[in-house]
């Protein structure tokens, strides 16, 4: 079996590990901060936040900058559900952008459409949040010119992005957002099991961060309004969450991390040798912006339906036959029943629900041989060549 994506661990990754679980902490010690740093070395920002889940992170970005009941949240339908769900758990509402048809990120021309039509009836976003899908950065600069006119702040989802580059600058140094989120899960570019992160440059969005990732409680006398009673105290000034990473995933994070440059080499030299053996097939590879430089998360082909006689669920389901387990990232976010339920409904957003008929993930990770590419590869040349 050939999976769609996997983490890959070796034995200074374990080793790591085991030496927290010697410790004196599994939580709350020296591992979260030192991860904190390395992430704010790789990205370029100023200020670091780990969480327990990008899930968090998104959620508790949203609330530093204050999103509430009434406020406009918008993303696009191309990603998971938690880009959206983390306005709902604000009390906000949540609208879409449709995507761009060669990125399939969220398309700063419909964007800018979606704004002129929102500011002529008074419900503008508060929050927007462009989702870098499967590594590749969105068309930042112009989403960033669109804050400034339109008053909205920018959260990145960068779940998939650690690593890559926008205009030869790392994803994350937030130079065109407020806040940009990370996630460590198992199949995402580096691993801490689960994890995630949200990084910025602004100190007041990371201190109202870390007072919410922790039940909103403080040691810090400053923030106090009183004198503490004594060295056990602390104070409970907002209402928080337990969103706190572990020193195991912290641990592990780091390790995973000095590995990141030679993880994204490894998955840009197979989308390459993908996009030279895949060239003559009846479906469409993915395509770079010339602004940016992937992080390579997934490998997305759309099937030319019209050129093949099989079903996009057939392709599907015979690959995952053969042994390639192949993945389909995302069904749109809007055409979920609970987003359904919400007065969303199949045809409002033709570029995203179009993608979904025709996408297909294929195999791509770090630990990934060229033998089983070549797997990949020649199952399904031979599934596309079925007459039937």
């Amino acid at each position: 079996m050939i999976p769609y994506g996997r983490q890959d661990i070796n034995q200074q990754d374990i080793n790591a590990v085991v030496e927290v679980l010697k410790s004196d902490f599994l939580t709350q010690g020296p591992q979260v901060p030192t991860f904190e740093q390395v992430i704010i070395d790789a990205c370029g920002a100023k200020y670091a936040v780990a969480v327990n889940s990008a899930t968090s992170a998104l959620h508790i970005a949203c609330l530093a900058l204050g999103l509430g009941n009434e406020d406009w949240l918008w993303t696009t339908p191309n990603t998971f559900v938690a880009s959206a769900n983390c306005a709902l758990y604000c009390g906000a509402k949540v609208d879409f952008v449709d995507i761009d048809p060669r990125t399939y990120n969220l398309c700063a021309k419909q964007l800018e459409k979606k704004l002129i039509a929102a500011q002529k009836v008074g419900k503008l976003p508060k929050i927007v949040i462009p989702v870098h899908f499967s590594g590749q950065s969105c068309d930042m600069q112009a989403i960033h010119e669109l804050a400034k006119k339109y008053g909205f702040h920018i959260i990145e989802d960068a779940s998939h992005a650690i690593g890559g580059k926008y205009k030869g600058e790392p994803i994350g140094n937030c130079r065109y957002s407020d806040i940009t989120i990370f996630s460590f899960h198992p199949v995402k570019i580096v691993t801490s099991a689960e994890g995630g992160a949200a990084v910025t440059n602004r100190a007041d969005l990371a201190e109202k961060m870390l007072l919410l990732r922790s039940h909103g409680i403080t040691r810090d006398e400053e923030l106090m309004t009183k004198a503490a009673d004594g060295p056990w105290y602390y104070q409970q000034i907002a209402l928080g969450f337990n969103y706190r990473m572990t020193e195991l995933q912290a641990a592990l994070g780091l390790s995973q991390m000095q590995r990141l440059e030679a993880f994204v080499i490894k998955r840009h030299k197979l989308a390459s040798r993908y996009d030279e053996l895949l060239q003559n097939l009846p479906i469409t590879l993915p395509w770079q912006h010339p602004d940016s430089e992937s992080a390579r998360h997934l490998y997305v082909i759309r099937l030319q339906l019209e050129k093949i006689n099989i079903t996009h669920l057939d392709v599907f389901n015979a690959l995952r036959a053969a042994g390639v387990l192949v993945n389909l990232h995302y069904i749109p976010v809007h055409m979920q029943p609970y987003y359904q339920k919400l007065g969303f409904a199949s045809g409002q957003f033709p570029e995203a629900e179009q993608y979904y008929k025709e996408a297909i993930s294929i195999p791509l990770f770090s630990a990934m041989t060229e033998g089983q590419q070549d797997t990949v590869c020649s199952t399904l040349k031979t599934i596309l060549s079925k007459e039937t």
